[in-house]
């Protein structure tokens, strides 16, 4: 199965502040090796209660309206019934109701298909949690 299926797990600094951080070099790059030139589908994938993964423009301040837009969805204050960690910490663990924790993208010709202005990303609002995992996995 390895042939078809293969899978790598990225470490990602997030520091302390809230983050969006672009993983589309870290997939394409894991995508030159597992997919050689096939067609199939990447997961992206982040195994942490209080993070996600999102497809959108970066570099051009979608990134930081993304963080204003959360913050005013989930705003950090003590609303929330979970209150360990930081003020406000609850609300790191509904973001992946509104942020999911994976994507699906298309491969062709071992080529990640985003449109021109995508990119791949993970939003981490969790500031007690500086260092996450994202697994990659390729099926083709």
């Amino acid at each position: 199965m390895s042939a078809t299926f293969t899978t790598r797990v990225l470490t990602v600094s997030t520091g302390s502040e809230e983050r969006v951080v672009d993983l589309t070099g870290d997939c394409e790059t894991f995508l030159r090796d597992a997919a050689a030139g096939r067609d199939g589908l990447l997961n992206v994938f982040v195994p942490h209660a209080t993070a996600g993964i999102a497809v959108i423009e970066t570099g051009a301040g979608s990134d930081d309206d993304l963080l204003a837009a959360l913050r005013t969805l989930l705003p950090a204050d003590d609303r929330w019934q979970h209150r360990h960690g930081s003020p406000g910490h609850g609300r790191d663990h509904v973001l992946p109701a509104i942020v999911p924790p994976h994507a699906t993208l298309p491969v062709v010709g071992g080529r990640l298909e985003l449109g021109t202005w995508q990119s791949v990303c993970l939003v981490d609002t969790n500031k007690d949690n500086p260092d996450r995992k994202v697994r990659l996995s390729f099926l083709g």
